[in-house]
Order: structure tokens, then C-alpha cells, then sequence
């Protein structure tokens, strides 16, 4: 109904000059006073030549419309096979079409470039600048005083902040190194938490944590990250009390991967195994009820943040941007003055078949 009626609006002045013409004819042959049937029947034979042409000519049309119609579902780069152009006024729109089309593929290559050059820039600088970082912990490490325990961990902020850049670098890059295979969580866990051990100790902060005695499907470094992330806020925010880590909804007793350790075995393991659920709990200051629903949006702070001008909000949104790359999933509940729990939820088996290329 809606190409009829663009198809009778577009051709509405073709069908005026069609019936003028026919009544001029007839009033011309009146005059001369024909009979009025012999006036009607070459009226009646033009109507009849006439839609057969109609007919043509709206089959034709039909056929480009729904040709338009399929270059729109397409994206911009394959926009190219237009319809044949019917008249001078198509032609030169396809010409402007194709015109802008290529100023902005050659935009869009010239800003790739930059993109990438920037990229390399920056890989280059957190790299270079670890160096420096490794030099200055092997002094601090030398000395035992309250300034170069400060100082020390002032470095590990330092080397979180320079981790968090590689990281932002890798999420949207075509060659993120993602190794997704079977991992003791317990390990990732106690090489995470070691990493904060000096400021457990210098705040006096309780860890509560037991063996999980699980093994999860996941990428170790990019876990660790995320769970640097949380831990991390978990220290910044607690005051007193303690930090508890623990499973919530663990799967079978037995985590260990069958056939073989193949693509096949472990996606057939983690089909029979429920849903593990790893908690980081802590009793800080909590987070205030607007704010938690927009807690991992890139850039938001909320009241905390603001608090602490040193906040970025860009940490839980890498997490929540890692989480889901890696068919994970990351929730947050919280109020104020009771502490905060982190969720991070694994997914089965046939979660990662993308990631494993089946």
C-alpha cells in the first residue's frame, strides 16, 4: 500500500496530461460533430495502451524500490550496486551518493590511522614506563620504614593505573588476548589478594576467606584485572570490619575437566555444572541507592566518587566490558553504612562457544 500510493503521487502529473489530452481529443472531434461514439472509442483504445504502459512502467518501478529496499538493510561500505538510473535527475544523485561515500571511506581510513597511531603510542608508554616502576619498587623493597611502605603502595596504585590504561587499549582492538580455558579459581583469587596484602595489614581490614575448591571457565589475566577492580574498592571504601570472599551457588564437588581437556570436554563439563557465583563482600560506607543502578557506566563516579576527587569511573566499567567479552556476568547490591557485594556469575559451556571458535 505505501509504494501504490508514493507510486500514484510520483506519477500524478503523468496521469493529468494523459486525461487533458484525451478530453481535448474528444472535444476536438465534437466540434466537428462526430458521433460521440466515434469520438469514445480511440479515447477508450488510449486508456487501454495506456495502462498497459502503466503496468510496465510500475513493474519497473517495483522492481528498484524493492531493490532500494535491500541496499538499506546493508551496511554503508556495500551500498554500491544502485538500480540503473531511468533519468538525469537519477543519475546525478547516484553520482553525489557515490561521491560521499568515498569522502567518507577515505575519512574513515584517515581516522583509523590516527586511531591506530594512538593506540601504538600509548602500548608504547605503558610498557616503557613499567620500567621505571619495577627500578623504584626494587629500592623501596630494600628499605624497611613507614615512607617506603606508603611510597610502595602508592606504586601498586600507580602500576593498577598503568594496567587499567593497557586494558581500556585491548578492550575494543582486534587482537585482545583472550586464553579461555579451565582455571583453579582459588589461584586467581590468592594471587589477586596477595597483591593487596600490605594494605589489608596497614588498615587493619579482616579477609575472611576459605579454598573455593572450583575451577571455573575464564581468562586468568583478565580476571585478575576485574578482581583487582573490586578488591581494590572494597580497600578503598571500608574503613574497619572485613572484606569476605566466597562462592555463592557453587557447582558439583567435583570440577575437574573431562575427555581430555578438549574444546568438546570442557564445554560438556561446564553443561552439567551449575551457575558459580564468586562474592566479594565488604562492610564500608555502601553505595547510595541512585547511584547503584549506574555504578558501571563509563565515567560515573556517583556521591562516592565525588567524595574522592581522585575517582575516574572507569574501573567497574572495564569490568562490566571485560565480564561480558568473557560470557560473564558482574552485579552489584549495596546500601549505605552495611557494605557492598560484588557478584561475578561464570557461565556454562555453551556460554564460550564463541570465544572457543565452535
Amino acid at each position: 500500500m505505501h509504494f501504490l500510493t508514493g507510486y500514484l503521487k510520483q506519477r500524478r502529473n503523468m496521469f493529468f496530461m494523459f486525461f487533458l489530452f484525451c478530453l481535448v481529443f474528444v472535444c476536438a472531434l465534437l466540434m466537428y460533430r462526430l458521433p460521440l461514439e466515434a469520438a469514445l472509442y480511440p479515447v477508450v483504445v488510449c486508456v487501454f495502451l495506456g495502462l498497459v504502459f502503466l503496468g510496465f512502467d510500475m513493474r519497473k518501478v517495483w522492481y528498484r524500490y524493492r531493490r532500494l529496499q535491500e541496499l538499506q538493510g546493508l551496511p554503508g561500505e556495500l551500498q554500491s550496486d544502485f538500480p540503473k538510473t531511468e533519468s538525469l535527475e537519477d543519475y546525478g544523485y547516484q553520482q553525489i551518493i557515490r561521491q560521499l561515500c568515498e569522502g567518507l571511506k577515505q575519512l574513515e581510513e584517515q581516522m583509523n590511522t590516527r586511531y591506530s597511531d594512538m593506540i601504538d603510542y600509548y602500548t608504547i608508554w605503558a610498557h616503557q614506563i613499567k620500567t621505571p616502576i619495577a627500578s623504584m619498587r626494587l629500592n623501596l623493597q630494600n628499605q624497611d620504614s613507614e615512607f617506603s611502605r606508603r611510597t610502595l603502595e602508592d606504586l601498586f596504585r600507580i602500576e593498577q593505573y598503568v594496567e587499567m590504561v593497557l586494558c581500556y587499549l585491548r578492550l575494543d582492538s582486534d587482537s585482545t588476548d583472550y586464553v579461555i580455558r579451565e582455571y583453579d579459581l582459588d589461584d586467581i583469587v590468592k594471587q589477586t589478594v596477595k597483591k593487596f596484602s600490605v594494605q589489608f595489614i596497614r588498615k587493619k581490614i579482616k579477609l575472611c576467606y576459605q579454598p573455593l575448591h572450583t575451577k571455573v571457565v575464564t581468562d586468568e589475566k583478565w580476571l585478575q584485572f576485574v578482581l583487582e577492580q573490586v578488591i581494590s574498592n572494597a580497600l578503598k571504601y571500608t574503613e574497619s570490619g572485613k572484606i569476605t570472599i566466597e562462592l555463592e551457588g557453587s557447582g558439583t564437588e567435583d570440577g575437574s575437566l573431562q575427555n581430555g581437556g578438549n574444546i568438546e570436554g570442557l564445554t560438556g563439563a561446564f553443561e552439567k555444572r551449575g551457575r558459580t557465583v564468586l562474592c566479594i563482600r565488604d562492610t564500608g560506607i555502601g553505595i547510595a541507592p541512585e547511584d547503584l543502578p549506574r555504578i558501571f557506566e563509563k565515567g560515573y563516579t556517583g556521591y562516592n566518587g565525588r567524595s574522592d576527587k581522585r575517582a575516574s569511573g572507569i574501573g567497574l566499567y572495564l569490568c562490566r566490558r571485560i565480564c561480558r567479552s568473557m560470557r560473564h556476568t558482574i552485579t552489584a547490591n549495596s546500601s549505605l553504612e552495611s557494605g557492598t557485594v560484588i557478584r561475578i556469575g561464570f557461565g556454562q559451556g555453551r556460554d564460550y562457544s564463541q570465544i572457543l571458535g565452535k
